[in-house]
């Protein structure tokens, strides 16, 4: 595995590549990573023949009072794991070589719709901070495809948004959810909660399935699954930041569409988490 700190590394590479005619497929991730990152490797190995991660903690994406400072930081750990799936090459730049103007100076790539809702009613600029790095990812790597993990639901449909608009020669890829035994979506974040929390923690993909089977029951009141799911959540031991059953396409609330997604962000003590679950309607 090929790892490079610079842009000029981590193009030359890549240039050699695509020059041979290989298909390169690009995973950008925050780092520390765990199981789910792994299996975006491997199903970005299904969809080329050379495979990029990128590991950078974006400051532009971190709220002031969010994790930023305390986000873990594991690279040589996260270089032994991407090896032992043939990650072909590891772009880990610095912030001075992403911003070389500073954050503020910072040209944005900012996507007018679907930003501003659920995970963005409540983080305001963070999918404007996404959306740019992931921008300038695609400029410096050039990848054929990208992976992208549908657990961030919002995200997905945002930079879906983004590559359209642009006009961005860039296939994505989805990939499912990686969830543990005991069904909670795989996290770096995870790993803040303590053992009380983590035995919590699964009551939050099990509201969402329930959700999801009463709406396939016939139940079409969707404000009334939202309210009743969320304080099932209270009881739980959460404390809900949105539950909401959108759209799957456009992420507007659901009203008569037969794609859906549920979406949910709920904090456990210190620890945010998010997960999803999607659905579609019978057609008559």
């Amino acid at each position: 595995m090929e790892i490079c700190r610079s842009f000029s590394a981590i193009r030359g590479t890549v240039s050699r590549w695509r020059a041979a005619g290989e298909r390169v497929v690009f995973v950008p991730t925050l780092g520390n990573l765990h199981q789910g990152h792994l299996e975006l490797v491997q199903l970005a190995a299904l969809h080329g023949q050379r495979t990029v991660v990128s590991i950078f903690v974006n400051p532009l994406q971190f709220g002031k009072n969010e994790d930023y400072a305390l986000y873990p930081r594991t690279l040589d750990a996260d270089i032994g794991k991407l090896k032992s799936v043939d990650c072909n090459a590891l772009f880990c730049p610095t912030d001075l070589e992403i911003y070389p103007n500073g954050v503020e100076e910072q040209t944005t790539v900012a996507v007018p719709t679907m930003t501003n809702i659920l995970c963005g009613a409540t983080r305001p600029g963070h999918f404007t901070g996404v959306t740019t790095i992931v921008a300038k990812l695609f400029n410096i790597v050039q990848p054929d495809a990208a992976v992208f993990g549908i657990k961030d639901f919002q995200q997905l449909a945002i930079v879906k948004r983004m590559v359209q608009d642009l006009c961005m020669p860039i296939d994505i890829i989805e990939a499912p959810v990686t969830r543990a035994d005991d069904g909670v979506a795989l996290s770096s974040r995870n790993g803040y909660l303590n053992a009380q929390e983590h035995a919590i923690a699964p009551a939050l993909y099990r509201v969402l399935c329930a959700a999801r089977d009463r709406i396939l029951s016939g139940e079409r009141s969707y404000a009334l699954v939202e309210a009743e799911a969320r304080v099932e959540l209270l009881h739980t031991g959460f404390l809900p930041d949105y539950f909401s059953v959108r759209c799957a396409r456009t992420l507007e609330p659901a009203a008569g569409e037969q794609e859906l997604a549920i979406l949910a962000a709920a904090w456990l003590g210190r620890t945010r988490l998010i997960d999803n679950v999607t659905l579609s309607l019978p057609t008559s």
